[in-house]
């Protein structure tokens, strides 16, 4: 079945599909005719989409029944999957949901993860199951009227995940969704819902591709997560989107007494990708971490950074944004750290680092820095560079080709980032770096 194109009566028809309650068809009209009035964004690059042709949803009808075991799921798309290292993965991970296109269709958790009473599901299936604990945190902190982008989220979201972490619960190994678009003109609009409750920790990691059409494809997420007093969470990710998809995606942390958030954002694909990892520091001691990568080529722009907001007091927060631009691609940061009144005795720092492959390319810092206090400050630090001639030469007098030399530079550049992956995505991340060289 497929919904295409946007008005009211199709809000309707999703939530009917789905069988939801009142309260959610509500929020999904109500997020539909804030859609209709809010603008396109007035900074970034253009977003060039025809509303009326994108399928807002899609499945087949066995996809209503999520599977655990992936001898019930078609062979076409078990295949599919496998040609991106899916279910490879998915022996790293302690639990894994799979969507394709608008439905999870796949999801599974090991015994010992269930045992420390962790809900790890479908939002659909959390709305169902745990309507109170999902009412209590859905919408909060990413409001419906937020932006363009979010609204529409609201208004069809499908699929994504719901993470509850009981209180003093420590997982060893993390959890995983992985997201897959393969319709022309298809939109996905998952809706992560996270909560790491007190003394708590967990690693999430997503993973999102698509192939590449002509036509332009959309993909419109909301993340929310919610970080306990004196818990942590850590959210990694590398998008490798086909270049027709604009990733446009609204994702944000609040953050309690001595909890830490940390955001590991990678950003391969694409045709546009505006995306602005969010840490609320609302607890005292509390601390936000963003350490990002974004490689633009051809036709391609990565308009990407962060955002860290300190309301509570002795806040830290730290900014690491790596960014290449190669063939005429754009790859821009931008960002805002913001430190209130409130915020006392606080500190942020944001490091901002280019690496531009050729003439043709560009790359843009926009940085927003505000302090309100007298006892907190903010660093800021911005590089923009070339490959050095005098390193390829040195490289390749001692025998390396200029090739191999220049990937040795790239991924010497990023190494920040691919550190904190877990290391078969690192393998990963330096494979998507080397085709895309």
């Amino acid at each position: 079945m497929e919904v295409i194109g946007i008005n009211e009566e199709n809000v309707e028809t999703i939530s009917n599909i789905k069988n939801e309650d009142k309260w959610i068809k509500d929020y999904r009209i109500d997020s539909y005719h804030k859609f209709e009035k809010l603008n396109m964004p007035s900074f970034g690059p253009e977003i060039d989409l025809d509303f009326s042709k994108i399928i807002y949803y899609k499945n087949n009808e066995k996809d209503k029944v999520i599977q655990d075991d992936w001898n019930n799921v078609l062979k076409p798309i078990v295949d599919e999957l496998d040609s991106v290292g899916v279910r490879e993965a998915e022996v790293h991970m302690g639990g894994m949901g799979v969507q394709y296109e608008s439905e999870v269709i796949y999801h599974s958790m090991l015994k010992e993860i269930e045992e420390k009473k962790v809900i790890f599901t479908s939002i659909e299936n959390a709305m169902k199951k745990y309507p109170d604990l999902v009412k209590k945190y859905f919408g909060k902190i990413v409001h419906n009227n937020e932006n363009k982008f979010a609204a529409l989220n609201g208004a069809v979201f499908s699929g994504g995940s719901f993470i509850y972490v009981p209180p003093n619960t420590k997982l060893d190994r993390p959890l995983q969704s992985y997201f897959r678009i393969n319709s022309r003109n298809m939109g996905q609009f998952e809706r992560t819902l996270i909560i790491v409750d007190e003394n708590s920790d967990l690693h999430y990691i997503e993973g999102c591709t698509a192939p590449t059409y002509s036509e332009s494809s959309l993909h419109a997420a909301v993340v929310e997560i919610y970080v306990g007093k004196k818990a942590k969470c850590r959210y990694s990710t590398v998008q490798n989107w086909a270049n027709n998809v604009y990733n446009l995606v609204t994702k944000r942390a609040l953050v309690d007494d001595g909890g830490i958030m940390e955001w590991i954002d990678g950003n391969i694909g694409s045709k546009v990708t505006m995306k602005y990892p969010c840490c609320v520091l609302k607890g005292d001691n509390s601390k936000g971490t963003c350490i990002t990568i974004s490689v633009a080529g051809s036709g391609q722009i990565q308009d990407t950074g962060a955002r860290m907001i300190h309301i509570g007091k002795n806040t830290t927060s730290n900014i690491v944004s790596k960014s290449i631009a190669r063939n005429g691609g754009n790859a821009t940061y931008r960002g805002k750290a913001f430190i209130g009144v409130s915020a006392k005795n606080s500190m942020s720092s944001v490091k901002c680092d280019t690496l531009i492959l050729d003439e043709k390319s560009k790359s843009d810092t926009v940085p927003v820095n505000q302090c309100f206090n007298y006892s907190s400050s903010i660093e800021h630090e911005a590089t923009v560079s070339k490959i050095s001639e005098d390193n390829l030469f040195y490289m390749m007098s001692r025998g390396i080709s200029k090739e191999r030399a220049m990937d040795l530079i790239i991924l010497g550049f990023i190494e920040k980032f691919r550190e904190e992956l877990p290391m078969e995505y690192a393998v990963e991340l330096n494979q998507l770096i080397k085709r895309n060289f």
